[in-house]
């Protein structure tokens, strides 16, 4: 009978690794389920864009120009008669690249810097810092705009724009991660048989720094997403006939008294998408701190 119990508790009672655990902490938020199934839908659509898609998004039909929404046209027609249906969903393709290409730009060189400075300290750390600093003395929006008046509008142009933006939000969420960690227990035992920086930034900072930076990740895909939309309302994101939403957005303005569905779901789009990341981001914040665990 002990022995039945004590079996019992070691099956229910045993180590689990810490994703499970985030794993299981998402599964029982419903925003979280809520976030990801419309992310992972996007993702779908963006995908089978090609098969699911009844017209090219670029064959323009004067004939049937500012129609509203029909069988024949799910959301309707533009002003030149492209269907908005297969404009927007190929719009989903745009808006993801440009989310995760930013936030890899802006992640990738942060992540570093604040690693490099966060471990190193001195000289380097003051420096990169007063760099990030200066950054930072601009609203994101503007720091792309300057950018962008530098490098010419272009998708391309937005996505380095908005990504070089977001470095300084990385690097100091790094470096500030990387201090905590270079003087524990752990990080000193591994310098003391010999370890490299390299190995020790690899092997052990890294990881542990990861989970707020993949909770800032995912949020900065729902902002690079919003900004490039902005940029490219403003004329200065994709250039048309690109089927981006912001684009979508400012050529219906002229019409958006007589053709209602032309800013609609384009505007729809960019508000489900941006939901969507946020409800996952808010609840991956939540799992991967143990302070906020239910």
């Amino acid at each position: 009978m002990a022995g039945s119990a004590a079996g019992e508790i070691g099956r229910f009672s045993g180590p689990r690794s810490q994703w499970a655990i985030v794993w299981r902490q998402l599964r029982l938020n419903r925003a979280a389920m809520i976030g990801a199934a419309l992310v992972l839908f996007e993702i779908v659509l963006a995908l089978t864009a090609r098969w699911i898609t009844p017209y090219d998004p670029f064959d323009q039909n004067p004939l049937a120009a500012l129609q509203p929404p029909s069988r024949e046209h799910l959301f309707g027609t533009d002003d030149t008669g492209r269907d908005l249906f297969s404009r927007v969903i190929y719009g989903a393709q745009i808006s993801l690249r440009v989310g995760l290409i930013s936030v890899g730009i802006g992640g990738g060189i942060g992540i570093v810097l604040g690693i490099i400075a966060g471990y190193r300290g001195g000289v380097l750390d003051n420096a990169i810092m007063r760099v990030m600093d200066l950054l930072l003395a601009f609203p994101g929006i503007l720091l792309a705009l300057a950018i962008i008046a530098i490098l010419g509008p272009g998708l391309f142009n937005v996505m380095i724009a908005v990504g070089i933006s977001s470095i300084p939000y990385y690097t100091r969420v790094a470096r500030g991660s990387a201090l905590a960690l270079r003087d524990r227990e752990f990080v000193l035992g591994a310098r003391a048989i010999g370890c490299g920086d390299a190995h020790i930034t690899w092997r052990y900072i890294l990881p542990n720094v990861l989970p707020p930076l993949i909770v800032l990740a995912t949020l900065g895909i729902a902002s690079a997403i919003l900004t490039a939309a902005g940029l490219s309302f403003i004329g200065l994101g994709a250039v048309p006939p690109a089927p981006e939403w912001g684009a979508i957005l400012t050529l219906g303005r002229k019409y958006i008294n007589q053709a209602w569905w032309y800013t609609t779901f384009p505007g729809l789009a960019i508000a489900i998408t941006v939901l969507g990341i946020n409800m996952l981001g808010d609840a991956l914040r939540d799992a991967l701190d143990p302070r906020l665990r239910r």
